[in-house]
């Protein structure tokens, strides 16, 4: 079987014998002085995994205390292949950690989960069968998702900062976390290829780095397996309050980059549509065309020279299974009714003002393009809602499963 690519850091700890080529998921898991878990936690994953050379598992351990050490000798009773990576500096925190695995793993499917078996290692299987039976990009384990439980958080502050930061980050990410109940999941196997394709604009910070993927990564259809969250089987727990401002700090960034982006991109494009519309605007004044009329017609000519650059270069990646002639029916009609705000604004600049006509065009196009950008995010590029459909098909599927 092969194994994750060696680097200075990263040493295979032991192969195993006449396994097939390539493993089908590799396990990320970060550790900080975990060494009392790293046992139990191989032998749980001994006994969950298939003896078919379909999993690999990759520590990546920013330790202070002898987990490298303890990894290694567990391995050696383990009939799948471990490896580990031992960072000098812990970048990014345990989401860094991760991000680095990824980037290591070489298998279709990659499942994180955390080493102190308050993640289930007997479900370990069901994610990668349910990711694989629904077409799914990310499958995540959650606690807040039918039939789950949060029983293993210890004492009722803990429960309530899980829920307020589950409530906060979903209504900072309606979007991006639609179709996810438990953002704030440590435990899900996502799709390598997904991962690897946007590894250049992660930027992870603490341990929340489910959040982190499913904003910058945008997977496509979505998938929930319910789990009960267990108790630390030993070892302090790594939430702290310092780790709760990192969060914090995580969702601000967040937010910042993918609106700001997209906003500024977006004036970016407009600021360029502006020439097709004046161009018109003009020729068509020149002809002797009242400037109202002239401006619906040349609205018309912006319209299509900002589709088509929002189309191909700001939103690509959000145009779902919709038809391109939908997209752009969508956003002309939105274009068009920003007329109703800006013909009454070109107005008062003309009549009110006595500005001219060009420069009042240009001014009113400036104000409104903000409201048209919200609306456009919201009512061209929303994906569609196939998370749910794809939650709900694997539900289906596992209750099959139970009856057969």
């Amino acid at each position: 079987m092969s194994t994750p690519p060696t680097t200075d850091s990263h040493a295979e700890l032991r192969p195993t014998p006449g396994a097939t080529d390539g493993a089908d998921a590799t396990i990320v898991i970060p550790t900080f002085n975990e060494a009392a878990n790293v046992r139990e936690l191989l032998s749980r994953l001994t006994a969950a995994l298939p003896a078919d050379g379909s999993y690999e598992v990759l520590f990546v351990d920013d330790s202070t205390d002898d987990t490298p050490r303890i990894v290694e000798e567990a391995a050696a009773g383990c009939p799948f292949p471990v490896s580990v990576i031992h960072r000098e500096e812990a970048t990014g925190g345990l989401g860094g950690a991760v991000v680095e695995g990824m980037k290591a793993a070489t298998t279709d499917w990659i499942v994180v989960m955390d080493a102190d078996l308050q993640h289930p290692p007997s479900l370990v299987p069901e994610l990668v069968r349910t990711g694989n039976r629904i077409g799914a990009d990310l499958v995540v384990a959650s606690r807040y998702a039918r039939g789950g439980s949060n029983s293993g958080l210890s004492g009722g502050y803990r429960v309530a900062v899980s829920r307020g930061s589950t409530l906060l980050a979903k209504s900072l990410f309606p979007t991006a976390l639609r179709g996810i109940s438990d953002p704030m999941s440590g435990f899900f196997t996502i799709r390598r290829a997904l991962v690897h394709s946007h590894a250049d604009i992660l930027r992870p910070l603490g341990y929340k780095i489910l959040l982190e993927l499913a904003v910058r990564c945008r997977p496509h259809v979505v998938a929930e397996v319910p789990f009960s969250f267990q108790e630390r089987f030993a070892g302090d727990s790594k939430s702290t309050v310092r780790e709760g401002l990192r969060y914090l700090f995580h969702l601000v960034s967040l937010r910042t980059a993918t609106r700001t982006a997209r906003l500024v991109a977006f004036g970016l494009i407009g600021v360029s549509g502006f020439l097709p519309n004046l161009t018109c605007l003009a020729v068509l004044t020149t002809l002797g065309m009242h400037y109202v009329p002239a401006e619906i017609i040349a609205n018309q000519f912006g319209v299509l020279w900002n589709f088509a650059l929002v189309d191909l270069l700001l939103f690509h990646d959000r145009r779902g299974n919709r038809h391109w002639a939908d997209r752009l029916g969508r956003f002309a009609l939105l274009a068009n009714a920003d007329l109703l705000l800006r013909i009454p604004l070109m107005v008062l600049l003309v009549d009110g003002v006595h500005m001219s006509v060009v420069p009042a065009t240009a001014l009113a196009l400036m104000t409104t393009f903000v409201l048209r950008f919200i609306a456009t995010e919201a009512l061209v590029y929303l994906p569609i809602r196939r998370r749910t459909t794809a939650r709900r098909t694997a539900a289906t599927a596992r209750r099959r499963e139970t009856v057969r």
